[in-house]
């Protein structure tokens, strides 16, 4: 059996006493614990052990019920096949733009060949663990610190197609991964925020401009209808005035007239 890793290199990985919120993660855990042939065996389900015979790979066994020879087959490993849950600790990346940042994630893998898994690879969660390590720098160092917020969903998509690619082998498949928190130096988080508080000030001012030139349009626009009211208003006056007269001048006229009809028809009685 391969020796875990220890000193600096392992408690970076595993981070001593793990993650809140995630098991302990134990190096060749397909490889510990395995049962005794005693000739019946039964399988759990979700459960794949790799039986060897003279030391050759014979059969692997799915859950149920199966007869082995004892002595002679022996169970050499066994794997979960179950969705597991891999923390990817925090670790530093530099992006495209050369900024250092810490970034840590979550993998999910499953298991999908036992046999591959066995014998492609020493340790198959190690493995996919140093791999998502490396992926995610190199995928990091492709894009700039703006771009790595605003793309987080690509950029965890494009982690996981380069993990399956490699990890195929291993039998091992990548389901998704997440990452969990981005950590630039305080200097550049200070930058960040003096800029977004910036940009806040800036939409603000452009709002504040915006409401002052729809006040000062709204306003004009009601002198504008309120001086064409007041000359609709009076040319209403000036019509009607003009009226009035010519009704007086008309009754007038008429007056005249009916009297001087009446002074002829006095002069010729």
């Amino acid at each position: 059996a391969a020796r875990a890793p220890g000193g600096a290199a392992a408690r970076g990985l595993f981070g001593g006493g793990g993650d809140a919120g995630f098991p302990q993660f134990t190096p060749n855990a397909h490889r510990r614990n395995l049962p005794v042939n005693w000739g019946l065996r039964i399988v759990p389900e979700q459960t794949a052990e790799v039986v060897e015979r003279f030391g050759s790979y014979n059969r692997t066994l799915g859950p149920g019920l199966h007869l082995l020879i004892p002595l002679v087959d022996q169970i050499r490993y066994m794997h979960s096949l179950k969705e597991q849950t891999l923390p990817i600790h925090a670790q530093s990346a530099i992006t495209r733009d050369n900024v250092v940042v810490q970034i840590d994630g979550v993998l999910y893998v499953q298991v999908m060949d036992a046999r591959k898994a066995s014998y492609g690879v020493e340790d198959p969660m190690f493995a996919v663990m140093q791999l998502a390590q490396t992926t995610m720098r190199s995928e990091l160092g492709k894009i700039s610190l703006d771009k790595m917020f605003e793309e987080r969903d690509a950029l965890n998509e494009s982690i996981v197609r380069v993990i399956n690619d490699a990890s195929s082998a291993w039998g091992v498949q990548c389901l998704r991964y997440e990452i969990r928190d981005i950590s630039p130096p305080e200097g550049v988080k200070a930058a960040m925020e003096l800029q977004a508080e910036a940009e806040r000030r800036k939409r603000a001012q452009i709002l504040e401009s915006e409401g002052q030139m729809r006040s000062k349009i709204n306003l004009a626009e009601s002198m504008k209808a309120e001086q064409i009211l007041k000359s609709e208003a009076k040319m209403q006056e000036i019509i009607n005035q003009a009226r009035a007269e010519a009704e007086a001048i008309l009754r007038k006229s008429e007056a005249t007239a009916e009297g001087i009809e009446r002074v002829a028809g006095v002069l010729h009685a």
